[in-house]
Parts: C-alpha cells; sequence; structure tokens
C-alpha cells in the first residue's frame, strides 16, 4: 500500500513505497519525464533488491493544467505537495497576461522553500567553453523567498506607483531626491535641456517611474545561511562564501554578510556553529600570531588591514580590539593550527565573484547568497559545466521537510515530442531528491542516487549523448531522449 513521506522529530522517514507527486512539465516536459521516471525507477529497483517502489502520483501546473482546469496552479497540487512532502516537476510555462509571474516562485513562496539547492559539477567528457571544468565543484544556496523575488514591485505611470511615490517625497525627502524622474518638475527641467539642443517644447511630462521594494531579512537570512553550513559541515566541505552586494546596498546585502556571520559565530547552544568554524579574517589573526609568538596586536592590525597607518586613532583601536578579542576568545579552541581543520566562513563581492568562479573555480566550494545573485551565479556556473541542459536543482524547507526537485531549464517548445532533448536535469534532480530522502538514515535511496550518478558517468564517458552534447563531441554517437535514459540504465551495471 503507498505509504506517504512523514517528518518525525526532525527527520525524513521515508517508506519503502512512498507517494512522490510530480510535474511532467510543458514543451519538451513531457519526453523528459518519460525517459527520467524510467532512469530513477531502475535506480531504485536496482539499489534496493527489488523492495523499494516509488509510487508516482501526477498533480497539475502550467499548461497542462490550464487546459484541463482553466488555472495555472490549481489548489489541488499546492495540497498535495504540502501533504506528501517531496515531489518533483518539469519545466513550466509562464503564465501569459498577468496573474502569477511565475509559477516557480509561486511554489516557492507557497510552500515556503526558502532554500534553493544548485549543486554545480562536471562529468567527464562533456564539452565546455572554459579549460579546467572539472575545477568547478561548487553548491549555491540561494535565498528563496526575499529580495526582489518577493515581487513587490508597481508599474511606472500606474496609481500605485504615483500612491508611493507620493509617500515617499512626503515621507522621505532625502531618499526621494534621488529618484532622478520622480516628480514632473524633474522632467520638465530635463526636457528644457533637451529644448536647448534642438529638441521641440513639451510642457506634459509624465512621471514615469517603476518602482519595486528589496526585502531582506535577519531572520530570512539567518535560516538560510544555517542550512549553507550545516551541508557544509555534513557532507565535508571546505568554504562557505556568503556573496553579496553590500558595497552598494548597505542595508540589504550588506545585512545579509553581516548577519550571516552573526550565525555562524554563534555558539552551538544557540543554534549557531563557532566550534566547527573560522572566518577568514579570524584566520589571518591567528596565522599571524602562530608565524610570530611575539607579533603584538597592534602588528597583528596592521598586516590584516594594510591600510591601517592611514586611519583615524578611533579605527585603528577597534583594529586591535577585534585582534585581541579574536585571541583572546579562539586561541584556546582555534590556535596552533585547529583553525585549519575547520570549514572557512568568508565573504565576497558579487561582482568580483562571477570573475573569479571562471578564473579561480577553486577558492569556492559552498556558496549562500540572495535571490538574484544565486540566480545569476548558478546559470553562469551550468554553462561551466555543459550547460543549464543538465543542471539541477532543489527547492527546499529543512524544517518542516518539504521539498520540490525540478529541472533548471526552460520548456523548449519548439523541440516537444521530438524525443530529442537532454533529459539530464531531470534525471539529476531525481538524484537530489533520492540523496534527500535517503537523509532519513536509509542507505538505499542513497545508493539509488550513486547509480544514477554512476549511470550518467558511464553514458557521457561512452560518447553516448543528445544532439546537444554530440555537436561539441569528436566520435560520439547521437542518442535520442529516451535512448539516453536507456544508456544511463545501461550504465548502472
Amino acid at each position: 500500500m503507498p505509504t506517504p513521506i512523514t517528518m518525525q522529530s526532525g527527520k525524513l522517514n521515508v517508506p519503502n513505497d512512498p507517494i512522490i507527486p510530480f510535474i511532467e512539465g510543458d514543451g519538451t516536459g513531457p519526453d523528459i519525464w518519460r525517459a527520467s521516471v524510467r532512469v530513477m525507477d531502475a535506480a531504485v529497483n536496482k539499489a534496493s533488491g527489488g523492495k523499494k517502489k516509488i509510487h508516482w502520483h501526477e498533480v497539475l501546473a502550467g499548461e497542462k493544467a490550464f487546459n484541463k482546469t482553466g488555472n495555472w496552479l490549481p489548489d489541488q497540487t499546492i495540497e498535495d505537495f504540502k501533504k506528501y512532502l517531496v515531489g518533483i516537476k518539469g519545466p513550466l510555462t509562464t503564465p501569459v497576461g498577468g496573474g502569477i509571474r511565475s509559477l516557480n516562485v509561486a511554489l516557492r513562496q507557497l510552500l515556503d522553500l526558502y532554500v534553493c539547492l544548485r549543486p554545480v559539477r562536471w562529468f567527464q567528457g562533456v564539452p565546455s567553453p572554459v579549460k579546467k571544468p572539472g575545477d568547478c565543484d561548487m553548491v549555491i544556496f540561494r535565498e528563496n523567498t526575499e529580495d526582489i523575488y518577493a515581487g513587490i514591485e508597481w508599474q511606472a505611470g500606474s496609481p500605485e506607483a504615483a500612491k508611493f511615490l507620493a509617500f515617499m517625497e512626503k515621507e522621505f525627502p532625502k531618499e526621494f531626491s534621488k529618484i532622478r524622474f520622480g516628480s514632473k518638475q524633474a522632467g520638465q527641467n530635463w526636457w528644457k535641456q533637451l529644448e536647448a539642443v534642438g529638441a521641440p517644447p513639451r510642457s506634459d511630462i509624465p512621471v514615469q517611474v517603476g518602482v519595486g521594494i528589496k526585502p531582506v531579512s535577519h531572520l530570512g537570512t539567518g535560516r538560510l545561511i544555517h542550512s549553507a553550513i550545516a551541508y557544509a559541515l555534513k557532507n565535508k566541505r571546505k568554504s562557505v562564501t556568503f556573496v553579496h552586494k553590500g558595497n552598494i546596498m548597505k542595508f540589504t546585502e550588506g545585512a545579509f554578510k553581516d548577519w550571516g556571520y552573526e550565525m555562524a559565530a554563534r555558539p552551538a547552544n544557540m543554534g549557531g556553529f563557532r566550534d566547527k568554524i573560522v572566518t577568514e579574517r579570524e584566520s589571518w589573526i591567528l596565522g599571524n600570531k602562530e608565524a610570530n609568538s611575539d607579533c603584538t596586536a597592534e602588528q597583528n592590525a596592521k598586516q590584516i588591514d594594510p591600510g591601517y597607518d592611514m586611519m583615524t586613532p578611533d579605527q585603528k583601536h577597534k583594529i586591535v580590539a577585534e585582534v585581541e578579542t579574536v585571541l583572546k576568545t579562539l586561541w584556546p579552541t582555534h590556535g596552533q593550527g585547529k583553525w585549519k581543520t575547520m570549514l572557512m566562513v568568508k565573504d565576497s563581492i558579487a561582482d568580483i565573484t562571477l570573475q573569479q568562479v571562471l578564473t579561480r573555480p577553486k577558492d569556492f566550494d559552498v556558496i549562500a547568497t540572495m535571490n538574484l545573485n544565486g540566480d545569476y551565479l548558478s546559470d553562469a556556473l551550468a554553462a561551466q559545466i555543459g550547460g543549464i541542459g543538465i543542471a539541477p536543482g532543489a527547492n527546499i524547507n529543512y524544517i518542516s521537510g518539504h521539498a520540490i526537485f525540478e529541472a533548471t531549464h526552460g520548456t523548449a517548445p519548439k523541440y516537444a515530442n521530438l524525443d530529442q532533448v537532454n533529459p539530464g536535469s531531470v534525471i539529476l534532480s531525481g538524484e537530489m531528491m533520492l540523496r534527500y530522502m535517503g537523509e532519513g538514515g536509509d542507505a538505499d535511496w542513497t545508493r539509488a542516487a550513486d547509480l544514477i550518478i554512476k549511470g550518467m558517468d558511464g553514458a557521457i564517458g561512452a560518447k553516448t549523448v543528445t544532439y546537444d552534447f554530440h555537436r561539441m563531441m569528436e566520435g560520439a554517437t547521437k542518442l535520442k531522449c529516451s535512448e539516453f535514459g536507456d544508456a544511463i540504465i545501461k550504465h548502472m551495471g
């Protein structure tokens, strides 16, 4: 009898016959799903010796849902994902003409799936635009529910935008002055400058300013950072990097960085990881002392801040106090090289990160970042390891246990029903799903995930691939979408 997955005492309880809701997806989704479900079923059967079987339960979203029910995202779909905890989906079309902006975003917000988990790794033989794609082995924790993806914005010229701008002008005049063309007067002043260089006179300059709000919260940041650090420690990763644009957005992205360090450095009895992590800056201070035991706090401060000599007395005092505090509180537990075995926690500005994941990918391991940065980074990194067609993804609430694993690419409708596209994104998302199910303690699910990786490695290594890889690989055999699924199963052994 099929049985739902449950969450008990913070741990997944996965039966031998779990019910897993799935959305096959739009466009190429049905082709991809048919290949993917066979791979997942074969892996589970082989890993468990036939003792386990997933009972697939289709739920509707996207075009198929709209055609059948008149609703892009039926309430029953949300209820089923809530009830059965773990599910998987293919690519979905974004509705045209208003309403839901994005079905993917809606699912994440309705189920509070606050972590978007995107592992990025290269399979031997996959064509890549970089020289050493194998150096790219990262896991992105992207905050899923806040930032600009909260969807709080108003169209230019709308009554809502006008109301918000009027509120800003009245209550926050200093900030309003930074909105370059937030008033009719500002528009008219600009047009007069244009008239001076030949533009026709005009007096009816409308206020056209789109407005958006970017919420970033202490609690939202904390649960994302906690998940990233816990994952890194469990999987023996070497570092967690907070990626942000805090040098410009000081009270949103800058706060994300500050709150991230605060979470990391809390003692264990307050939900933190103080005894298991060291920040990059702390490692400099400890390393300086280890290299020279006679190093004074001021000498140490000069080494960690090269601009020390140009600082004000108050600034110097602050840096010296930081050094003294680190040495006093951490030397017994982290000194004498003990910090070198701990998880490194650091941060990086978003723009330089997008360069350095290309030029110095080994410097990054687990990345924790906000919604928009994570969107940019995950797709940029996917390009290094063969494209978004084989990039898996998951949306998880580690507290409730709810998780939806998903294709990260689009629907590609021109290839629909041609049995051509690469099903790798959904297959590898299925691998993530099985590994997540194995976190409850049943090794069969983890072994099934391992078999999918083995099968993918084998199929690609044998140069039996779909058209997207075939056109860039010498001596490869081109397979259909369904045939690639067969090849993965074959190479499971």
